[in-house]
């Protein structure tokens, strides 16, 4: 009998990882050699940082950042989301999945957090208390 059990954990599932990873595989490799009928987007230089997926594997939320700055990435966004039955169709071509997932696609913020935690590092009263030795560990 199958297990049928949805994981307690708060994390994705393994095979949302993996399903996420070829997706976002997939489509940095039609972005890269400007497969779609759109002139704009092949224009535009895009990275696919991440793809998360839902439970059911249906939705794939897409993270997307324009390399260099060279548009805005609301412009990006909009380009996809103009050409996202063609890009899904690309998608479910190279998967082998039931569905083929319906893809949002949202501004990737990693870098943005890298800076605010490099900021967050540079600060004084940060690193006095990174430099003060921990109690906790000389009892050991």
């Amino acid at each position: 009998m199958a297990n049928k059990r949805i994981p307690s954990g708060s994390g994705p599932s393994q095979r949302q990882l993996r399903v996420g990873e070829l997706i976002r595989r997939t489509l940095s490799d039609v972005l890269n050699r400007a497969e779609i009928h759109d002139p704009d987007l092949n224009a535009m230089s895009i990275t696919v940082g991440e793809v998360s997926c839902s439970p059911d594997l249906k939705v794939a939320t897409v993270y997307v950042m324009p390399l260099m700055g060279s548009v805005p990435v609301e412009d990006a966004i909009a380009a996809l989301a103009r050409n996202k039955a063609e890009l899904r169709h690309r998608v479910a071509s190279e998967l082998t999945l039931k569905y083929a997932p319906d893809l949002r696609f949202r501004p990737d913020e990693t870098f943005d957090r890298l800076d605010e935690t490099r900021r967050l590092f540079a600060d004084p009263k940060v690193r006095q208390d990174l430099a003060r030795p921990d109690p906790e560990a000389e009892e050991d």
